[in-house]
């Protein structure tokens, strides 16, 4: 058997909807980090032809200006498509055990929410400021303007 080294992947993509209201915080220097969770559906029939779905719930975390425009653009029934790598972490519950968490580190969220706009927001931009510049008359979404902040 060959010893060949794979390359390494960690990307995720998905669509769904928030929970509940995003939780906004502060690290002890100051670095906004927001925290929600999506639910992902999938409809499908089962072999008698009964019409069955289910629900995927994954966590989502966003760091700095990512986390404020969460913050200030999303709320429980949210759609959003999120793009981003899975990561794990402990974390210690009450009593004192220790629970394996596997989140999604987003990168880029789309907010997909029907009102007109779609407005996206990608971490590869971060030192842009964005600006609404018109409406796109084929799809309509707000198209957004980068430019240096």
């Amino acid at each position: 058997m060959s010893q060949t080294k794979l390359p390494s992947l960690n990307k995720v993509i998905i669509i769904g909807n928030l929970t509940r209201d995003p939780e906004l915080r502060f690290t002890q220097s100051g670095v906004p980090v927001v925290n929600f969770k999506i639910a992902s559906n999938k409809r499908y029939k089962d072999s008698l032809g009964i019409v069955k779905e289910d629900v995927c719930y994954i966590g989502v975390v966003a760091w700095e200006k990512l986390a404020e425009s969460c913050r200030d653009y999303l709320k429980k029934g949210s759609a959003v498509l999120v793009e981003g790598e899975l990561r794990s972490r402990l974390k210690e519950n009450e009593d004192g055990t220790k629970r394996n968490f596997v989140e999604i580190k987003a990168f880029y969220i789309q907010f997909l929410d029907k009102k007109g706009e779609a407005l996206t927001l990608d971490l590869r931009f971060r030192e842009m400021k964005p600006t609404v510049c018109r409406e796109n008359p084929e799809g309509g979404t707000i198209l957004i303007q980068l430019h240096e902040a």
